[in-house]
């Protein structure tokens, strides 16, 4: 199978049912942000050295994809690409986070990203997550929209915010707050 198509080369590509729209089209714009969160997520789960964790990010990677084909097909088609989600894959979100939070000091203030190549990383995936859920309900607004993804990418960014102080409490890397000008 040939990589490259030349089907694109004006600006054009497909949804998945045929339709043919530009390579700004929102709908593009939202899957391929969806596409970029599921990239930073392969880096964390490369850098990454707990296994569970490893393990989770790599299902999470998986509900990603599946999110993006649901984003990708045209709007009349979208109910034959339901993505792969289930209450229970927010639940599982949700458990991660309380038991990372069970074992990290309370947060007295705001902190930034940093301290660490996997923290940081891992923040880059929690910002880009926020556009993508930003995107997700923007596209929402005009279009139908499995309710669930929305849901799943509001848990999943906090998930990777709870995930980047943990990975600094295990690594023993000072939390760096935040603090505003006098």
């Amino acid at each position: 199978m040939k990589i490259y198509t030349k089907t694109g080369d004006k600006g054009k590509t497909s949804l998945l049912g045929g339709t043919r729209v530009s390579k700004s089209n929102e709908r593009i714009n939202t899957y391929g942000t969806v596409d970029e969160l599921n990239s930073f997520l392969g880096l964390v789960s490369d850098l990454e050295f707990d296994k569970k964790r490893k393990s989770l990010i790599r299902d999470i990677q998986s509900r990603l994809f599946t999110i993006g084909s649901s984003l990708a097909a045209e709007t009349q088609k979208a109910k034959d690409f339901k993505p792969d989600l289930v209450e229970n894959d927010i639940l599982i979100l949700e458990q991660s986070i309380d038991l990372m939070n069970e074992t990290l000091p309370e947060m007295k203030n705001f902190v930034l990203p940093g301290g660490h190549q996997l923290v940081s990383t891992t923040h880059i995936a929690r910002t880009v997550c926020r556009r993508a859920e930003r995107l997700v309900i923007g596209l929402a607004e005009g279009e139908e929209v499995e309710e669930i993804i929305v849901r799943y990418l509001n848990r999943l960014s906090d998930y990777l915010f709870v995930l980047a102080r943990m990975q600094a409490h295990e690594l023993k890397v000072e939390e760096i707050p935040w603090k505003p000008r006098a």
